[in-house]
């Protein structure tokens, strides 16, 4: 694998409780997921792991794919079997482990994400000038990209945050991301998923919108869509209490449906 090992937080909550695994945003970290994780924790354990290079995961020293990606969180993830949520390359992620480890994976939320996302060309664009400016570069860019028009301004703390962690991000793994998912597509494979999958988008979001998601939802087998209002391409940051709600309903509802 040419992935390095993923850094994941200490799981949070009840020692018996499911375990539910967050995934992160191209150029964020776990600190996307920060004011989620407490609303979660007292019905679910609760762990969210580091894309490479970015927070307290390793650089990558080679190229990956998304799919890499997916066979390292299942080879980080503490217990046989858990509940997924990601967001964009996040997203992508659970897309990818639902196809490769549907035994592992009990059901999987796909916020602000797609079976295909991007340019191919774009996403080259960017990871060169990832390489040769750095992120920093890309911080304008990416809070125009990531956040409903008031986000920054309601949540001034987190947002800042995010794009702290962005600057901080290790160029050249930032640019293998692009380049993972300037070669991701899995349209043709939906159809294969039969893990339970509610795809999400932000009302705001014009970088993963309503018909990404809808893509998902229609063409897994058992798939539904939601809206998050007054969210971009960010929801856990911009909307942190109704993504949990919309979490806690959707992991309850497979479990309930598991014992039935």
């Amino acid at each position: 694998m040419t992935v390095p090992a993923l850094a994941l937080t200490a799981p949070v909550g009840p020692a018996d409780a499911p375990l539910v695994v967050l995934g992160p945003s191209l150029g964020t970290s776990t600190i996307l997921w920060d004011d989620v994780v407490p609303l979660l924790a007292d019905r679910f354990r609760v762990t969210a792991w580091d894309l490479p290079g970015h927070g307290a995961s390793a650089p990558a020293e080679d190229a990956f794919t998304v799919g890499e990606l997916a066979d390292a969180v299942a080879d980080a993830a503490p217990d046989a079997a858990f509940l997924y949520s990601g967001v964009s390359l996040g997203g992508a992620t659970g897309l990818e482990l639902a196809l490769r480890h549907g035994s592992r994976v009990r059901a999987a939320a796909i916020l602000a994400s797609g079976a295909q996302l991007g340019d191919p060309a774009a996403w080259a664009d960017r990871a060169a000038q990832a390489r040769t400016q750095s992120t920093s570069s890309l911080i304008i860019g990416s809070a125009q990209r990531w956040f409903a028009p008031d986000s920054m301004a309601r949540r001034p703390e987190i947002s800042g945050r995010l794009l702290h962690a962005l600057q901080d991000a290790d160029d050249d793994s930032y640019a293998r991301c692009c380049e993972a998912l300037a070669a991701y597509d899995v349209r043709d494979r939906l159809g294969e998923i039969a893990v339970p999958i509610l795809a999400v988008w932000g009302a705001a979001d014009a970088v993963a919108p309503e018909a990404k998601a809808e893509k998902i939802a229609r063409g897994v087998q058992h798939g539904a869509s939601a809206r998050i209002d007054d969210a971009g391409h960010l929801p856990p940051a911009e909307q942190p209490e109704e993504t949990a709600r919309m979490l806690r309903a959707f992991f309850d509802r497979v479990i309930e449906e598991e014992a039935a």
